[in-house]
């Protein structure tokens, strides 16, 4: 396949006028206003008119059919709003030139456009969001100025779970030092030390929401370096589905139908079936027996809902 014209990625990192003549505006106006590129850039952004429904339905089929990089333009320009806002978002961990967020965030829509199918029955906002927040996240790791964390694949466990287990066992009363900790994720104790000090001085923590009004986390948008950015953002739509699905599901069950489903097929860390069992005042058998009637509701739930999943998609999902 052809790749698909674009207008150059360059061009859309800040309006050509910051470019080329920085201080235009603020030689006319004085020494007393200070020139602030990112106020000019948002100026700049608001002049490009959003589009409607239908103008970007329309815009989106041709721009599928014909690669007219016109088409793309005005599908870019009305989108650079939604940059602007997702890179808002991870602002407070960046904690420096929110330009720079906004760069990476472009070429994430500009690729958005490029991979989009509009026969996928997916909005554009939607899609792009993922790969805004990729290569926004992306960026801040590979240019986070202590460390670079998650090159290999044991750093890369450890970046995601070693504050999570230490929580863990911190609330069982035990105190996570280096040995255990090691034994645990099967790396040596000098691994977990340095990781240990480098989750310490980078402030963002990947099992927090990205904002308050959204339910993903950050770990949520990072690329898996295993697979392409379509595989991954497609891994990560299904996983968005299915929660939304799950919690759909959970609405038509008991207090103990939930209680189960939460704590022995949803958790990574499920109870035996005797916990649960002395919890109700039940046998094992029946909390067996329990069990296995939710997963069979839930795979006749899925199948009725998803039907484009695979056979297997329990075991991909969970």
């Amino acid at each position: 396949m052809e790749p698909i014209p674009l207008p150059s990625e360059d061009s859309w990192l800040l309006p050509e006028e910051d470019r080329e003549h920085p201080q235009d505006d603020e030689s006319k106006a004085g020494p007393v206003v200070p020139y602030d590129p990112l106020q000019r850039y948002l100026r700049e952004v608001n002049r490009y008119p959003l589009l409607t429904p239908d103008e970007e339905k329309e815009l989106l089929l041709r721009y599928h059919q014909s690669q007219d990089s016109e088409v793309a333009y005005r599908l870019i320009t009305s989108n650079l709003r939604l940059v602007v806002k997702i890179a808002m978002e991870f602002q407070r961990y960046w904690m420096q030139n929110l330009l720079d967020l906004i760069q990476e965030g472009n070429i994430g829509l500009m690729q958005a456009i490029k991979k989009f199918d509009p026969f996928r029955g997916i909005k554009l906002s939607y899609y792009s969001s993922f790969w805004i927040k990729a290569y926004i996240l992306k960026f801040i790791m590979d240019n986070w100025k202590l460390v670079k964390i998650g090159t290999t694949q044991a750093q890369r466990k450890l970046f995601y779970n070693l504050k999570k287990e230490k929580g863990k066992l911190l609330a069982m009363g035990i105190d996570p030092v280096p040995k255990l900790l090691s034994e645990k994720f099967q790396v040596s104790e000098q691994d977990i030390i340095e990781m240990d000090q480098r989750l310490g001085e980078w402030e963002l923590s990947l099992d927090a929401p990205v904002s308050e009004s959204s339910p993903e986390d950050h770990k949520s948008f990072l690329p898996d370096k295993s697979a392409s950015p379509e595989a991954a953002l497609s891994k990560l739509e299904l996983n968005t589905i299915l929660k939304s699905k799950l919690t759909e599901f959970q609405k038509g069950l008991t207090p103990r139908e939930k209680e189960i489903f939460e704590k022995r097929i949803l958790t990574e860390e499920p109870l035996t079936l005797q916990e649960l069992g002395d919890l109700f005042r039940i046998s094992r058998e029946r909390v067996r027996q329990l069990e296995d009637k939710l997963l069979k509701r839930l795979k006749v739930y899925l199948e009725k809902e998803l039907p484009d999943l695979k056979p297997d998609f329990l075991h991909v999902a969970f």
